[in-house]
Order: structure tokens, then sequence, then C-alpha cells
């Protein structure tokens, strides 16, 4: 296995870390964002006000998106598993 398989299979994992890490990210960015304008707007710093709709959000966004990760991830992972043999030969 030379350095440019390497770097091939580390971009690949990089790649798909990215796309499985996206909807929960820009999820709580955004929850994130919307509730900071609203506490700077109404002059409330109550720790609880960004944390309970950032959670439920997550957990609605990993409900939604979830199925997709999965494939993803199984999809990278069977694709890595049937490429051993050409990478170690």
């Amino acid at each position: 296995m030379g350095p440019d398989q390497v770097i091939e299979l580390g971009e690949q994992a990089l790649k798909v870390a990215t796309l499985i890490a996206a909807p929960t990210l820009i999820t709580a960015l955004g929850i994130g964002l919307v509730i900071g304008m609203f506490q700077a707007a109404t002059q409330i710093n109550e720790a609880t006000l960004s944390f309970i709709p950032k959670l439920g959000a997550l957990v609605l966004a990993i409900f939604i998106a979830g199925p997709w990760m999965l494939h993803t991830l199984i999809g990278y992972t069977r694709e890595l598993f049937l490429a051993i043999p050409t990478l170690v030969g």
C-alpha cells in the first residue's frame, strides 16, 4: 500500500465523517444562533434556555437524518472491507 492510497483513504474517511456530522452540527449552529439572538434581544441570560431547545432540535435532526447517516457509514465501511484485498496485495 503506497502513500497515494493512504492519502486517498484518509480523504474518503474525512469526507464521510464530515457528511455524517453535518446534519447535527448545522442544526446546533442554527438553533444556537436563533436562541442567542433571542437572548441578546431580551437580555435573558439563562443557560437552560439555550440548552433545552438545542437538545430537542438535535434529537429531531438525528431522528430525521439518522437513517441516511447510518446508510452512508455502512456504505463506506462495506467499500472499505471490499477493498482490503486490493490494498494489502
